[in-house]
């Protein structure tokens, strides 16, 4: 895997058929995520969370905030078959890569692997990290006022437009009803979306 060579090469280097060699990447690769994502991709707890939020505070100015999230397509060889599922926006075939960042461009929340033509906010929706955020069983902290005396404000994710507006959900103004604190909003929200996120553009 780590060779980027075809199928076909490895399957000559092994004496082995490439259709055995695509089995077994894919056995591999599942292997690979069973044994380490508990390890190395948990789900934050809820000390955790807050942890990300602090730090997307100090290095961005944006309060409360646990995450950015984006979508990066991943252009692929068009599958044999496969008509146009894997056809994207951007005329070429791929899968997509949904995942939540910290501060630090760390990858918190990771779904690999949805076909090219489902938007971000549809692979969201139906990814178990979405299900989860919009039912409310993260465990983000409580909500807390973001100024002392303050109404109390729910801990967010920050994406773009592409995504739904949830409790725990933010996205920009649209341009077309803008005021200046609007503005100055969606300055600090972009700011730490794209400070989060610069990683997988």
């Amino acid at each position: 895997m780590a060779t980027g060579v075809s199928f076909r090469s490895i399957g000559y280097s092994y004496r082995i058929g490439e259709s055995t060699i695509s089995k077994i990447v894919v056995e591999v690769c599942d292997a690979l995520w069973i044994r380490l994502q508990p390890i190395v991709l948990k789900e934050p707890i809820q000390a955790e969370w807050k942890q990300i939020a602090i730090d997307f505070k100090r290095v961005c100015q944006f309060d409360h905030c646990c995450g950015a999230i984006d979508g990066k397509h991943v252009v692929i060889q068009c599958p044999p078959n496969s008509g146009s599922i894997y056809f994207n926006y951007k005329k070429t075939f791929s899968i997509v890569l949904l995942a939540v960042c910290d501060s630090q461009r760390k990858f918190i929340v990771v779904d690999i692997g949805s076909m090219g033509r489902f938007s971000d906010s549809g692979i969201f929706s139906e990814s178990e990290f979405g299900e989860k955020l919009k039912s409310g069983n993260i465990r983000f902290p409580e909500e807390e006022p973001l100024t002392e005396g303050g109404i109390n404000m729910p801990y967010v994710l920050v994406g773009d437009e592409a995504f739904p507006l949830l409790k725990n959900r933010m996205r920009p103004y649209l341009k077309e009803c803008l005021t200046a604190s609007r503005r100055i909003f969606n300055y600090r929200l972009s700011r730490a979306r794209r400070h989060g996120t610069i990683i997988i553009q």
